[in-house]
């Protein structure tokens, strides 16, 4: 992470949702029902098929969002135009503000299936317009983390690196940068990502820089003339050998890196690792890339690799490019006043009724064994466990430290903490079971 000093100012969020939230609260408002105290939950059913964990990551992104859910004049008069909602609900949002309470599992915390991720308490209206957009997010963002966690599990102690902005929308491909990075990986591509976030930014050349000049060695000579010798220079435009060789003659034996991203990596690898070793050149780093995912990382780590450069799988999940969360009614106010647990019952979408507070159970040795869920209490603590629940907002006011780059820094270390308390074979790549089972703890809502 740098020293972050820079000033980014983030866009309007309140249109970033579905119409349905709207017209929802236009007939909770006419309905005399908007103002009741409502408690929102997020968590996921399931893993995605084959996972043993997920990881939670985008909170840092919701709470920055939340700080600009506001409505423009521009953004009430389209939704006046366009009969969105009558005139009482734009006069509604016109002062819109989030008021309310938001607690949930720490970002970079892993977790299993209805694991109470996120908490939202406020009355109906200001929760009901949040759903899209804070979904939005977290779906993705833990989709990208929770495939970057398995791929630096597999890298071991090599570095990874994202490099994938070029295969996502290019406001998603910062998200991806920042998941990533909260996941374990050491550095990103993208420079926007390393503006808002602090994160360490790399990159050198590509195959068109090559192609530019006109020979392979001009190309190598401008590139170690601007940037130095410990920059990593690409050799599979033509021949990798020769490459090699090249780059070793003009640079010597201070060359930083040479970078691999076609053909049989693992071949290459090892037959460059030995002609760098013979040509005086034992550390020089070899950077591997061409569409790697977590298997590929793992076949990869034999070979004489010095780290990854993880792009396309990545920014799509991995196969999993949704965390598939929801975001349900867990209770609210009734009519007498009281909160009432509330729960959809439907087939396969059911949910649990009541508010939720979580434990890690942990065994003598530190190593957890059960995600432990209370409905409207706290599981008791049988002497080690960790609790799970922050709290992010009270009265609508953020608390310090979880937005930026301190929150950045903050995840990434929570993700290595909760990571090494996981069984063993949370780390293996084979399709299994959540490696812990979550137990849910009935209680009487409150």
């Amino acid at each position: 992470m740098n020293d972050h000093t820079y000033s980014w100012h983030p866009q309007p969020t309140s249109l970033l949702t579905d119409h349905y939230e709207l017209t929802m609260l236009q007939a909770a408002l006419r309905a005399g029902t908007a103002s009741r105290r409502s408690v929102f939950e997020v968590f996921a059913r399931r893993l995605p098929h084959g996972r043993r964990y997920g990881v939670f990551a985008g909170v840092g992104r919701v709470l920055e969002g939340l700080e600009q859910f506001r409505f423009t004049d521009e953004q009430l008069r389209f939704l006046r135009d366009t009969a969105v909602v009558d005139a009482a609900t734009v006069a509604y949002l016109e002062n819109f503000r989030f008021t309310g309470q938001i607690r949930g599992y720490a970002e970079g915390e892993t977790y299993f299936p209805y694991s109470p991720l996120l908490s939202v308490e406020s009355s109906f209206a200001e929760a009901c317009v949040l759903e899209t957009f804070i979904l939005s997010v977290l779906n993705y963002d833990s989709a990208v983390a929770s495939a970057a966690s398995r791929m630096v599990g597999a890298a071991g102690d090599r570095p990874c690196i994202e490099m994938g902005s070029r295969r996502a929308h290019e406001q998603a491909a910062v998200a991806a940068a920042r998941a990533a990075v909260v996941a374990g990986f050491e550095s990103t591509s993208n420079l926007e990502a390393g503006f808002r976030y602090g994160v360490k930014t790399v990159g050198t050349a590509a195959h068109s820089f090559t192609l530019l000049h006109d020979s392979e060695e001009q190309a190598f000579r401008a590139q170690l003339d601007a940037l130095g010798v410990s920059t990593a220079l690409l050799v599979d435009t033509y021949d990798v050998e020769r490459a090699v060789r090249l780059a070793v003659e003009i640079a010597g034996p201070d060359l930083g890196g040479v970078r691999l991203d076609s053909g049989d990596l693992v071949t290459q690898a090892a037959s460059v690792r030995a002609l760098l070793d013979r040509l005086g050149n034992p550390h020089t780093r070899i950077t591997v890339t061409s569409d790697l995912d977590e298997y590929a990382i793992a076949a990869l780590r034999a070979a004489p690799v010095d780290a990854y450069g993880v792009g396309t799988r990545l920014v799509t999940g991995s196969g999993a490019p949704t965390s598939s969360m929801v975001y349900k009614l867990v209770s609210r106010e009734g009519a007498s006043g009281t909160m009432e647990p509330v729960a959809k019952a439907s087939s396969g979408k059911a949910s649990v009724g009541g508010e939720k507070y979580a434990l890690r159970r942990r065994n003598a040795h530190g190593v957890a064994t059960h995600e432990m869920v209370g409905v409207s209490h706290l599981p008791e603590d049988d002497g080690d466990d960790r609790p799970l629940l922050v709290d992010y907002m009270t009265g609508g006011e953020l608390r310090d430290g979880f937005t930026g780059p301190e929150a950045v820094q903050r995840a990434r270390v929570r993700h290595a903490e909760s990571i090494a308390e996981l069984p063993r074979a949370a780390r293996r790549l084979s399709e299994g079971e959540p490696v812990i089972p979550t137990v849910i703890e009935p209680g009487t809502a409150h």
